[in-house]
């Protein structure tokens, strides 16, 4: 199965995929075991591959190179190595929502109400 040229493209963050319909989602295996950790569904890519990087450091640790990381400097504070799958889970579904959360704030600023001098208020996005 081939990737076509906007697949290829789109895809730059290690660990996480799209779903036809727009979310990113993001899963990861168990060290020693078959078994697949699902990290959860996000509305952008950094925050599935945070969610990712989160749960490649608590299950692998130092073992992980740098490299490994989609960006090795946003772990939480909360992630620790050894941790067990249930908990790898929560803190990195916790680290990707934080990420999303911080993504629809900014947005939402945006379309902050602008008023003008005379009072008249006027969405942004409508400009």
């Amino acid at each position: 199965m081939s990737m076509s040229n906007s697949d290829k493209s789109e895809k730059k963050y290690k660990g996480i995929r799209r779903r036809k319909w727009g979310k990113w989602v993001s899963e990861i295996r168990v060290p020693g075991t078959q078994d697949r950790l699902w990290l959860g569904s996000y509305s952008t890519p950094e925050a599935a591959a945070v969610a990712h990087d989160t749960a490649l450091y608590c299950l692998r640790g130092a073992s992980s190179s740098l490299d490994n990381f989609n960006f090795p400097l946003m772990l939480p504070a909360s992630s620790r190595i050894g941790m067990s799958p249930r908990s790898v889970q929560r803190v990195s579904s916790d680290a990707g929502m934080a990420i999303d959360a911080q993504f629809l704030a900014s947005s939402s600023s945006d379309n902050v109400e602008k008023v003008d001098q005379n009072g008249k208020g006027s969405w942004l996005d409508d400009q």
